[in-house]
């Protein structure tokens, strides 16, 4: 009978510290209390841990910097993640370098070329190519928003499928029978997944979405404004809510039905998703899906940190909930 590899998680169990603290103390990265090190260090070796011989020669060419490599830093969602991340490094003890570019060439000639330990990626236009080519290298990687797994990959996913659903079953409550959604960039996990499951939910109790009724949004405030300036001028019949794809596409929603003086949510429902901080304070103020992204951030650093100390990879994957405001209403007559 097989006997089970002892991984980072069991050591970090078994030493009563969290993972990155294991995982400091095995890298010897200078940031632990010398008793703290000792004391993993020992319970290790008494678990007959064995680090990843891969992780270790890394670790003989290690630079102390993860890299963060991503598409956009515009916009709420991308700054607070990259806040996010560059915490969770330094209480680690780790640099962040972020690398802002959409070429994926760029991105494999900094992650092989050893300027970085792991890598954390946000960047869409990466094929399956430049996957295998990391899992051939033995590349700790961890993706967001696209699921891959292996022995040295891990990615970090928000349950967009089921927030597409909550928005959906939400606004069907509310008593709305004609909809729009404003998608994100169109080939990203998230708005692929949140239109699949928007759609699907309302094509289950009889609503069928047509392509006319999405709008391209890109997950920014300017140009889901202009989509939807442009389709309140074409004159076509207003809906009784909007399902946006972030809460930045809400806002540019809102502003146009304001702009052409439609009121919201009086004649128009609008909900949005991540609940970013602006939410709360405008008027009205936004009915979202809530989605941390504090968290997705602090993750994908622990994960990175796991696969560099040899554990295998994994899927985390976060789930939204509904935050009610002012920008939906009830249309049910009592």
């Amino acid at each position: 009978m097989a006997v089970r590899k002892v991984t980072i998680k069991d050591v970090a169990r078994e030493a009563g510290v969290s993972i990155s603290t294991v995982s400091n103390a095995l890298n010897n990265v200078n940031v632990l209390h010398p008793e703290t090190k000792r004391h993993v260090l020992e319970v290790a070796e008494r678990m007959h841990y064995i680090p990843n011989l891969n992780g270790k020669n890394l670790k003989s060419q290690a630079t102390n910097v993860i890299g963060l490599f991503i598409t956009s830093m515009r916009g709420p969602y991308y700054g607070g993640l990259s806040d996010s991340i560059y915490r969770c490094c330094k209480k680690n003890g780790y640099e962040l370098e972020i690398f802002v570019g959409e070429n994926p060439e760029f991105m494999v000639a900094n992650i092989l070329g050893h300027r970085v330990d792991g890598a954390i990626i946000l960047n869409e236009n990466i094929g399956m190519d430049k996957v295998r080519l990391f899992e051939e290298k033995e590349i700790p990687v961890v993706f967001i928003d696209r699921e891959y797994r292996n022995e040295h990959m891990s990615s970090i996913i928000f349950d967009s499928y089921h927030e597409g659903e909550l928005a959906a079953k939400y606004l069907m409550e509310l008593g709305n029978r004609s909809f729009l959604y404003i998608q994100g960039v169109l080939h990203t996990f998230d708005n692929i997944e949140r239109r699949r499951g928007f759609t699907n939910m309302l094509k289950k109790h009889g609503v069928i979405l047509r392509e006319e009724d999405m709008l391209k949004g890109n997950f920014e405030q300017d140009t889901a404004y202009n989509a939807m300036k442009e389709y309140l001028k074409s004159g076509r019949d207003l809906p009784d809510a909007i399902f946006a794809g972030n809460d930045s596409s809400a806002l540019g929603t809102i502003e146009a039905l304001t702009d052409f003086g439609v009121k919201v949510p009086e004649q128009v429902s609008v909900i949005g998703c991540d609940d970013i901080e602006v939410a709360a304070l405008v008027s009205p103020s936004i009915t979202t899906i809530r989605t941390s992204f504090e968290r997705q951030g602090t993750l994908a650093v622990e994960q990175v940190l796991k696969l560099m100390a040899g554990d295998p990879g994994s899927i985390e994957v976060l789930y939204g909930k509904i935050i009610p405001r002012e920008s939906t209403c009830s249309r049910i007559l009592i």
